[in-house]
């Protein structure tokens, strides 16, 4: 029996994270100062606005996790009983949930074959007189069309609302930032993500009105400035000093950590250019690369074949499409045939971490192509 390697760093031990000596200091400066509320502090506040520089935006809004983030902007779009949102069926819960929440229904359009992201002919055929808004999910840290579904909703008087959670400093094809054409685009700092500070979640925007709603219902409604009056619902989705403190650092590592995603993506891209039975997305200097995303012909057959030759992979990303899952009802099967087609048979889905080196990029390579041949 060969003697298996060393397993793959990830984001769950310190080989796959980035926490260094300034994550520390900042833990141990918020505890100095014994305000860890948010509401009180200046961490978060600091947060909201080196984040609405990095993005070149007006405002940013932070918020306990990227659902809540998600929520938010679902909330400040004015979303509520028997408003449709409009979304993909390949993504995590939580871009659905904050539109079950507000009393919405939500309205799932197929996506493109090639990349599993929203396609906008399917988009536009879903809108009707009661669609409020689109989420658009930016899936594997690859660009969804913006520039065409920014157009659909200005036509239709829609709120567009872009999920980056999987796409920090992504760019589309013409060099532009993900999180810049939507009307709110929301991130999170979950500990899967590129950086992390556990959870928390953040918005930005360049809508005044907008960042208002947002930053109330953040705080149950309540702003501080004019005494104790709750003018508006709101929740609790406060970010707390101690997870804005480290998200801070994380912020200054980002691009380092994109950057050598992209390396290593394009190494792999490279090494399995050609290879039969499985295709990978062309490298894109845009793309964040939180996963590698690869069609083949039975994810199922890839993922296990890879697992056995230490290799982890996913098969579907999900394993059903989000309209199929016991929280949602009234969906049938069969509604987006593409997005089933990638999740039962042909997406396969590799872990991505910053930290792989050289010889860890050739070692899934060399597994594709050993899974290739057999």
């Amino acid at each position: 029996m060969p003697q298996r390697e060393m397993p793959l760093p990830t984001v769950l031990d310190p080989r796959g994270r980035t926490f260094g000596e300034e994550e520390r200091a900042a833990v141990l400066r918020v505890l100095d100062s014994a305000v860890l509320c948010g509401a009180f502090g200046r961490e978060a506040r600091e947060l909201e606005g080196e984040m609405a520089r990095l993005y070149g935006r007006a405002e940013a809004v932070s918020s306990s996790s990227g659902t809540a983030a998600l929520h938010l902007a679902v909330a400040a779009a004015g979303v509520g009983p028997g408003d449709e949102v409009v979304t993909t069926p390949i993504s995590d819960f939580g871009t659905v949930a904050p539109v079950l929440a507000q009393g919405g229904r939500v309205v799932f359009a197929d996506v493109r074959e090639d990349d599993g992201n929203l396609d906008p002919d399917a988009v536009e055929a879903a809108i009707t007189p009661r669609t409020r808004a689109v989420i658009a999910v930016h899936l594997f840290g690859g660009a969804a069309d913006t520039v065409r579904l920014r157009e659909i909703c200005d036509r239709h008087g829609l709120l567009l609302v872009e999920d980056c959670a999987q796409a920090w400093l992504g760019e589309d094809d013409d060099g532009r930032l993900l999180g810049t054409a939507g009307d709110v685009a929301c991130f999170s700092l979950q500990q899967y993500k590129h950086i992390t500070a556990g959870d928390g979640g953040l918005c930005v925007t360049d809508d005044p009105a907008l960042a208002t709603r947002m930053r109330l219902f953040m705080d149950k409604g309540w702003d501080r400035a004019e005494g104790r009056i709750h003018r508006t619902m709101g929740l609790n989705y406060r970010m707390t000093e101690l997870v804005a403190a480290v998200a801070r650092v994380q912020l200054t590592r980002v691009a380092d950590v994109v950057a050598r995603r992209r390396a290593s993506a394009r190494r792999l891209a490279d090494a399995v250019a050609g290879l039969p039975g499985v295709t990978m997305p062309r490298w894109h200097p845009g793309h964040a690369w939180w996963v590698v995303p690869l069609l083949v012909d039975d994810n199922t057959r890839w993922a296990t074949a890879l697992a056995e030759l230490g290799v982890p992979a996913l098969p579907g990303y999900l394993e059903r499409p989000l309209y199929a899952n016991p929280a949602l009802s009234g969906y049938p099967p069969g509604l987006c045939p593409r997005a089933e087609r990638l999740i039962d048979r042909t997406l396969l889905v590799l872990p991505w971490n910053e930290a792989y080196r050289e010889d860890d990029v050739d070692r899934i390579a060399q597994a594709l192509g050993k899974v290739a041949a057999s």
